[in-house]
């Protein structure tokens, strides 16, 4: 019992626990803090990797539309309905893709 005392007692433990403690829970880089930033670190890394394959694609068919006429016709035809004079053009919309 008199150890314990004599424990309590030292200022350079009363100190130290009081400084871990603050720096545990009410720092503002406390443990939940850090955690959230974690969390967040993984999303966005996981953002810019997903960000890094589709400028990938994105940059594969830039290209591939640049060197390939025939690629960029069918690129205009499909996305931007386009067509040649003398043609018509039909498009077809299905009632359950469109709601």
């Amino acid at each position: 019992m008199n150890r314990v005392v004599v424990i309590l007692k030292n200022k350079y433990i009363i100190s130290s626990t009081f400084f871990v403690l603050w720096m545990l829970f009410f720092d503002r880089n406390d443990l939940m803090s850090q955690y959230q930033y974690w969390n967040q670190l993984k999303k966005l890394e996981a953002e810019k990797s997903f960000y890094t394959k589709e400028i990938k694609t994105i940059k594969k068919d830039l290209n591939e539309l640049n060197t390939n006429p025939i690629m960029l016709e069918k690129f205009a035809r499909e996305k931007y309905l386009m067509k040649k004079e003398n043609e018509d053009l039909f498009v077809i919309v299905n009632t359950s893709e469109s709601k």
